[in-house]
């Protein structure tokens, strides 16, 4: 068996990490490729680290969201490894993804989904969320997160940091219509996902079926006190007469 060249795996694992797109498909991909050299973990992770710190914001937000991926798939294998490394350097992450400098206020809600998505997956403590929720808030800053329309030229400059001076991230119109179409895949992707059928849909009948108790004497006295109830409830209510009227008729027809 051919000998795998580390720099190779490498390489082709940072290239994914580029072309991540809004699919699941790709995201997945790069996570099982990730998994599938699990011995070279702490190399592939610093891929990580340095593809987060060198890429434009919308390739940022992408691996955050490939991030959930890694992990949820590398804790359903038992390959704690990544996940540990990842709890280790997670502020890390964050400063990367949305900088302290206000470049990468629309990333912040990209963190705040994937950090809630870990908590919920039991992959970060709840304090750990809550402490850079605090730091998210300061950073969330801008009110169109650089998205609006060039008015004239190909670039708009990211938002001003606290300083005053412009940042050195600048997005271009090409890079603001590519983040407009990523987010409306992944909108279009929720709002499917909300109305899925699980495919088990029929066992988790029969389990609540099994789940319920049998008909017995006690829901057939309670049956009988709400059809009192709701009778008399009829007969007080004038807007019923016809009703009453027929519920008489019923009556005396059984004598």
């Amino acid at each position: 068996m051919a000998t795998i060249d580390p720099f190779e795996v490498r390489m082709r694992f940072s290239s994914q990490l580029q072309h991540l797109n809004a699919s699941v498909t790709s995201s997945q991909k790069a996570a099982q490729y990730a998994l599938k050299y699990k011995d070279m973990d702490e190399d592939l992770h610093s891929c990580i680290l340095e593809q987060l710190e060198k890429t434009t914001m919308n390739t940022r937000a992408n691996i955050m969201y490939f991030l959930e991926h890694l992990l949820e798939m590398a804790s359903k294998e038992r390959n704690n490894d990544y996940v540990r490394m990842m709890q280790r350097d997670i502020i890390r992450v964050v400063d990367a993804v949305c900088p302290e400098d206000g470049s990468g206020a629309a990333n912040v809600k990209v963190v705040r989904r994937v950090l809630q998505g870990l908590m919920n997956k039991s992959i970060l403590l709840e304090q750990t969320v809550v402490e850079i929720e605090g730091c998210l808030k300061e950073r969330d800053t801008s009110a169109d997160h650089g998205f609006s329309s060039p008015a004239n030229g190909e670039e708009i400059t990211r938002p001003r940091s606290t300083s005053g001076a412009p940042t050195a991230n600048r997005l271009d119109r090409r890079q603001i219509e590519q983040r407009i179409e990523e987010d409306r895949e992944r909108h279009k992707r929720m709002r499917e996902s909300m109305w899925a059928v699980p495919d088990n849909l029929e066992d988790e009948a029969l389990k609540f079926l099994e789940e319920m108790s049998d008909w017995g004497e006690d829901d057939e006295i309670r049956l009988r006190e709400e059809r009192e109830e709701f009778l008399e409830m009829l007969e007080n209510t004038p807007t019923c007469h016809h009703l009453r009227e027929k519920q008489k008729q019923n009556g005396n027809s059984s004598h």
